[in-house]
């Protein structure tokens, strides 16, 4: 049963646009891999939002010695570090860990998403966590691209960095480790990451261990039917599901095919009747903005034919949530559904994974005369298709310059509109043709690492690291694009590259916003086709015939679209289910003072409520470790369950 909540469900996963979160940012991490040229020391503080900065400085190493033989040195420190662990001799941390290491654990240490740095504060993190989760049986990735092997990210940086295998009291776990050398020639690391992969008290009906698939082998034999007629039971969904997922895009389908696999079941509700409405009512020249190689669904990726950016046309019932309150006593929901046959049904689910876009509510200004524009107004999340109506001589004003205002000011031009957008502060441009692809380098890429592997290395470096690298991606691209921002100059176009020069990664992960990926409105600016307008005071309001700015200047318009952003997903939460819910969640985005984002993918601050949401990758990535979490508290193995009598 496949229905939404449809006034919130934005065609964006993290929105900010019309494409989708696929489209978005194409955030894959900054890669270790390229060579770094990165200013030492650098302050980076931890979003806008927050008024202590995080302060650290990034290692720099002697020369590698000639000789080193990486595997020898990778196995010895795994070997020392089990030997600690298994005995809980945490004293011995900084014999393997420099002073400022980092170690980022996703499930495997704590029912939750953690980013440690400082040997003092991972000796605490492990002494606390170790005893209940007992890490063991550490090996390295001994075939594959992982493997163990000296690097040189950068000049006077040089790390032994490999992939390795462990096991946990709970389940198996894939991690990345990077070694670096001090002065006195010793191997320790600078950064550790550990992730559970799997429960051992159930495996995943993948490769070996598939559904067998004749009647024989289903639960119940004849009696109970073939597939599809099992299938349509579970479509009128008789039995209450464990977790009702609102929303049915990428966050939300990514999600219950990970719940599905790990036994827990599931309710998908959307206001839309079919799966990929938000994608399908969107305009017609709707593609994604990342390669299909980092796009790739759970379970599903795409056929080598597919095209290298998804068009829109290739990617049940309408429903929606009248009601919902939680039972703490219970640790359950009582979520009350309107079908769109004005039906109500009553469910009783233990989770909520809200999954309508992490856009929220949109942003609509107001402005002091705006009754009186003779014109059409509306917020950009509003737009459809510009060739749904007769554009030409058609004067449109496109407030705004991140993602949404670039798009929707390209479809009125292809479409004959006379087109100005309006910018007030900077932005921060990459390309589709050059620097979305220079990002993938090494793991998402054809013919590069099976996306399971790269997945983890993308994600093994904490935030503010990945910041840190970021500055010398986002130089290196600025070179290589130097004719296209150049020319965005020259035609008044104000450039942003970000908090401390970081780019699109930081704008991505902590703003939302603030930049565009270029699929061809940049050289619409560049040679005037698309025309700019520059107001650093913004609006002052509206006339009969357009826009009045602060300056004075006016805009004559026919449309003014406001392409200005979105709330936070907590707000969608308190506009459906109200503030007694709302008040327990916290926001959503941003990093924490660990260096982790916010609320979404981890415990929100309700019990048995969950965010989920993010671009395709981030929603195949973190649906994995979501759908754990609310495995092990479906099996008592987490303390945030009132049956974790065997919590770990």
């Amino acid at each position: 049963m496949i229905s939404t909540l449809a006034t919130v469900t934005h065609a964006s996963g993290l929105g900010w646009g019309i494409y989708t979160a696929a489209s978005h940012a194409s955030c894959s991490r900054l890669l270790y891999n390229n060579p770094i040229a990165i200013p030492l020391p650098l302050a980076l503080a931890h979003n806008d939002s927050f008024s202590k900065s995080l302060h650290y400085k990034l290692p720099s190493t002697s020369e590698a010695p000639r000789f080193v033989d990486p595997r020898e040195v990778a196995q010895q420190w795994l070997n020392n570090l089990q030997t600690f662990l298994a005995i809980g001799d945490y004293a011995k941390v900084p014999e393997l860990f420099h002073e400022k290491s980092w170690w980022r654990d996703m499930l495997a240490l704590d029912w939750d998403l953690h980013t440690v740095q400082n040997a003092d504060r991972i000796k605490d993190f492990l002494s606390r966590n170790q005893p209940r989760f007992q890490l063991s049986s550490f090996r390295l990735q001994h075939q594959g691209r992982f493997q163990p092997k000296l690097e040189n990210p950068r000049g006077d940086l040089n790390w032994i960095s490999s992939m390795f295998f462990f096991e946990s009291r709970v389940g198996n776990g894939t991690g990345f480790l990077r070694l670096t050398v001090n002065e006195a020639g010793q191997w320790k690391a600078y950064a550790v990451y550990t992730s559970l992969q799997e429960l051992k008290q159930i495996k995943e009906p993948l490769g070996v261990n598939r559904a067998g698939g004749t009647i024989e082998t289903m639960p119940g034999g004849l009696s109970k039917g073939n597939w599809i007629e099992r299938r349509k039971r579970q479509v009128e969904f008789l039995e209450e599901p464990a977790t009702l997922i609102v929303g049915a895009g990428q966050a939300g389908l990514n999600t219950a095919a990970r719940l599905q696999n790990l036994g827990v079941s599931n309710l998908i509700v959307d206001k839309n009747e079919r799966i990929w409405e938000n994608w399908r009512k969107r305009y017609r020249t709707l593609v994604t903005h990342d390669p299909v190689e980092f796009t790739h669904m759970a379970y599903l990726p795409f056929p080598k034919n597919w095209p290298q950016f998804t068009p829109q046309r290739q990617a049940r019932r309408l429903t929606s949530i009248k009601s919902a309150e939680y039972d703490d006593s219970k640790s359950q929901w009582t979520v009350t559904l309107t079908r769109g046959d004005g039906s109500e049904r009553v469910l009783y689910p233990r989770h909520i994974v809200w999954c309508t876009g992490h856009s929220g509510e949109p942003k609509v200004p107001t402005f002091a005369g705006q009754e009186r524009f003779k014109g059409q107004l509306y917020h950009g999340s509003q737009h459809r298709d510009a060739s749904e109506s007769d554009m030409k001589g058609k004067k449109v004003v496109v407030v705004g310059t991140g993602n949404s205002g670039h798009d929707i000011a390209q479809n009125f031009y292809e479409n004959g509109a006379d087109t100005t957008m309006l910018q007030r502060s900077g932005t921060y441009v990459i390309t589709v043709e050059k620097g979305v692809f220079m990002m993938h380098e090494g793991l998402h890429e054809g013919n590069g690492a099976p996306t399971e592997e790269a997945d983890i290395v993308s994600e093994s470096l904490p935030f503010p690291v990945q910041f840190a690298l970021a500055v010398d991606f986002t130089n290196r691209v600025r070179a290589v694009e130097k004719d296209t921002l150049e020319g965005l100059e020259k035609a008044g176009f104000k450039l942003d590259f970000g908090v401390d020069g970081a780019g699109i990664s930081r704008q991505y992960m902590t703003r939302g916003g603030g930049y565009y990926i270029d699929v061809g409105c940049s050289s619409l600016i560049i040679d005037g086709k698309i025309k700019l307008k520059h107001s650093p005071e913004g609006i002052s309001g509206f006339d009969e015939r357009g826009l009045i700015l602060k300056d004075g200047s006016k805009l004559d318009a026919d449309i003014v679209v406001l392409a200005t952003g979105y709330d936070n997903m907590r707000t969608t939460v308190r506009k459906v289910l109200g503030d007694r819910v709302a008040d327990r969640l916290v926001d959503v985005w941003e990093l924490d003072e660990e260096g982790e984002l916010n609320g979404i993918w981890r415990p929100s601050g309700h019990p048995g409520f969950w965010y989920m949401g993010g671009n395709l990758a981030i929603c195949r990535i973190y649906s994995k470790f979501l759908a754990l979490q609310i495995k092990a508290i479906e099996s008592g193995l987490s303390s945030q369950h009132p049956l974790s009598s065997c919590s770990a």
